[in-house]
């Protein structure tokens, strides 16, 4: 019975860690140690969600080094974060698949470990709940004036204002993956109206047509101004590719609505920042909801900061306290999948670009 070498890089509880041992008896598990996971990101810091807490200094850095080159060695499976050292595959020859926590790719396309022809599977799916109650919890914020009554609330002044509804609004999902498929059906459980694109779509068609019950229009890519024209709220739920970089420019942003707010869960660089301040501050749309930047941390001088019609958070949409309990759940499904020769769930296409 031949022995698959698997490396845990990321702090797991011992409770976790044992059940992806569990797996099977095949598989001798590695966690690496705190100092070895510090050299195996460069000092990099890891995504805040992943909750993981440090550990007794074990080694020596030198030692540490030692250690992680020697079970990088050996490793076939790696479970890791999207921060990967760039020369993965010079130091892991063995190396065959690589599960990820992270349900993005984009800082990898360019890499060798993307060109190398490893398998690369991701964790897309396990954020759809996080990000689609955050998406939700945004759009009501908006439409019942949460942000003005809490700056009225923080300046101790008693301002009555007319609240808003969401039932009979319609949203615009700009991609219909595993988060938009849940906003649509949120958004559907609180009476909006659902229109969403979707890539491999071919024409407009209707949800029910097409098995997306809770989407009441479901287009082709070339429908995007027509979403655009119609929706209240505008959702970006894509990767980012080279077709998804910039997509939403001026022009987009002048098709809306003048009432209509945008909502960025997805990656910064889909909305030209620029283009998108200009039409904040000139009334091309209502208001938006970031929770990623083209640049982040978000710098201090950004005008987005000032602006009362912006909800801004720290990319913490996809963030909750059982994220890892989901990452290593799937990871185990696919590890059983991987040692009886199926397919994986997410595996990357590099040409796609996830």
């Amino acid at each position: 019975m031949k022995e698959v070498a698997v490396v845990l890089t990321l702090g797991l509880p011992e409770a976790l860690a044992s059940t992806i041992r569990d797996v099977s008896p095949r598989l001798r598990v590695v966690q690496l140690s705190w100092a070895q996971r510090r050299v195996y990101r460069g000092g990099r810091p890891v995504w805040y969600a992943y909750a993981e807490k440090r550990g007794p200094e074990e080694e020596t850095e030198e030692e540490a080094k030692a250690n992680l080159a020697n079970t990088l060695a050996e490793v076939k499976v790696l479970f890791t974060s999207p921060v990967i050292p760039a020369d993965i595959t010079e130091r892991a020859p063995k190396l065959r698949w690589v599960q990820l926590t992270s349900a993005g790719v984009d800082r990898l396309l360019d890499g060798r470990l993307a060109q190398s022809g490893i398998t690369i599977t991701t964790a897309s799916g396990i954020h759809s709940v996080p990000i689609g109650e955050y998406v939700m919890a945004v759009m009501l914020a908006f439409a019942k004036g949460l942000p003005g009554a809490m700056r009225a609330q923080g300046e101790r002044t008693w301002r009555p204002y007319l609240a808003d509804e969401l039932h009979g609004k319609t949203v615009g999902i700009i991609g219909l993956g595993a988060i938009g498929g849940y906003v649509a059906k949120l958004a559907k459980a609180n009476g909006m109206r659902v229109m969403a694109v979707r890539r491999s779509a071919e024409r407009r068609s209707t949800g029910d047509e097409t098995g997306f019950s809770d989407v009441d229009e479901l287009l082709p890519p070339s429908d995007l101004p027509y979403l655009l024209s119609e929706a209240d709220y505008v959702v970006i739920a894509v990767p980012l590719t080279s077709e998804s970089r910039g997509l939403i420019g001026e022009r987009e942003l002048r098709t809306m609505k003048p009432t209509a707010r945008i909502i960025n869960i997805a990656r910064g660089a889909i909305i030209e920042e620029a283009s998108l301040v200009r039409a904040l501050k000139d009334g091309w749309i209502a208001g938006a909801a970031l929770d990623v930047f083209e640049k982040e941390p978000l710098p201090p001088e950004s005008e987005l900061w000032g602006m009362e019609t912006v909800i801004l958070t720290p990319h913490i949409s996809g963030g909750t306290p059982v994220y890892m309990e989901r990452a290593v759940a799937l990871f185990c499904d696919n590890l059983r999948r991987y040692l009886e020769g199926e397919p994986l769930r997410n595996a990357v296409e590099v040409g796609r670009g996830y």
